[in-house]
């Protein structure tokens, strides 16, 4: 994908080293990336990350990452500050829904952007709630309980991710557990995976995302294990507000509210259990 105008302004698909541009601009507006989380994002599909070009100059960046044939997710949606209002955020809008085609797209949008997405057709399904605080590393996890997260254990969460998320994304799942910075610790009850989250390092701290859990006794075992394997520190949890579960365990933990996001899609989605969602993988790609 390329287009060109003739004020100059140009937008195009990203290379794989200008994804991190993103992240960086992602950064500075306070949404807190992971260090790797760049490298994981372009495993789904790299042709949704978008750049816009002012005379050659980054402008403006959006990605929409097509999962599947019905769903896709929207983040990134970023115009650089000294260039805002001019239009430029409308129209790699344009080229970034284009490619999404007729696909449900998905998005956490911060506060004052949820009015302008309304009116391309996005509705609120529920907020989400980034508590964030400094922990401490509470004692290590009896590993007859917890355990690390292993190839083995890949299959069992591969299902439990598509009974939480609105599309299949073993790709994404497999770079994000194998990232070299990411930890993975699970429960796994009689044979089947009861709880599961990963850690991974951030511009700021830690952040906790996926945390799915049947319960919250078991989601905060998987919370303390992943604190504790990092050495306790500010950490960060995206919470689900309808997950009253997953509320009072951020709560419990001493973490406090730091901003929060809406969830919302342009249409109906596949059911996914929220009640066990009690940390939202990250607001870029769901």
């Amino acid at each position: 994908m390329s287009t060109e105008t003739s004020d100059g302004f140009r937008v195009r698909v990203m290379r794989p080293d200008e994804v991190g541009l993103a992240a960086d601009w992602a950064a500075a507006e306070g949404w807190n990336p992971g260090l790797a989380d760049a490298a994981c994002f372009t495993t789904v599909d790299a042709d949704g990350f978008l750049i816009g070009e002012l005379d050659g100059e980054p402008a403006a960046t959006i990605s929409v990452i097509n999962y599947d044939s019905r769903f896709a997710f929207l983040g990134f949606y970023i115009v650089r500050p000294d260039l805002r209002g001019r239009g430029y955020g409308w129209r790699i809008w344009q080229a970034g829904m284009a490619h999404a085609g007729d696909r449900v797209v998905g998005l956490d949008g911060v506060v004052a952007q949820q009015e302008n997405y309304q009116r391309s057709g996005f509705a609120l399904a529920h907020r989400n709630i980034r508590f964030g605080g400094r922990i401490a590393a509470p004692a290590a996890a009896d590993a007859s309980t917890v355990t690390s997260i292993g190839d083995e254990l890949f299959e069992a969460i591969a299902a439990e991710d598509a009974r939480v998320f609105p599309a299949p994304r073993e790709q994404f799942l497999r770079a994000w557990l194998r990232a070299p910075s990411h930890l993975g610790r699970a429960i796994v009850r009689d044979g089947e995976l009861a709880a599961w989250g990963v850690i991974r390092p951030c511009r700021t701290g830690w952040k906790i995302g996926p945390l799915d859990a049947g319960d919250a006794t078991s989601a905060d075992a998987v919370f303390a294990a992943l604190v504790a394997a990092a050495g306790g520190g500010e950490i960060f949890l995206d919470v689900p507000e309808p997950n009253r579960a997953a509320v009072a365990l951020a709560r419990a933990r001493g973490l406090t509210p730091v901003f929060e996001t809406a969830r919302m899609y342009t249409g109906p989605i596949r059911a996914v259990a929220l009640d066990r969602v009690f940390g939202v993988t990250t607001f870029e790609l769901g």
